[in-house]
């Protein structure tokens, strides 16, 4: 696996934090589970507003090693959507899988 890192880090809102840590167990868990990769690459891209997360496998199509509920790709969206951001899911054109989920650095005080 390779992780790398762009952009200047900034602090980040917990909530952030916890997303993309989420974010990047379940689509690691989902490389191992069902892809039949070899590799698996993790990049953080520090933007001024926002943190990208992009997590992609070289798995080739049709190779699962076993069959999902597709709840794990349910929980990306719904926890990036959670903290005001977004997530995509899906094959690569060129095979393997990518997460990409975009994030916000701050999050907007709620009100009750």
């Amino acid at each position: 696996m390779r992780v790398a890192r762009t952009g200047t880090p900034s602090p980040l809102a917990p909530a952030t934090e916890l997303t993309a840590y989420r974010i990047i167990q379940e689509a690691l868990t989902n490389t191992h589970k069902h892809a039949s990769a070899t590799r698996a690459a993790v990049v953080l891209d520090y933007g001024a507003h926002g943190l990208r997360v992009t997590v992609t496998d070289d798995g080739r199509p049709g190779a699962a090693k076993g069959a999902g509920t597709g709840h794990g790709l349910i929980g990306m969206h719904e926890r990036a959507a959670a903290i005001g951001g977004t997530a995509s899911v899906g094959p690569r054109p060129e095979g393997g899988f990518q997460v990409v989920a975009d994030l916000p650095v701050s999050l907007a005080p709620t009100t009750v």
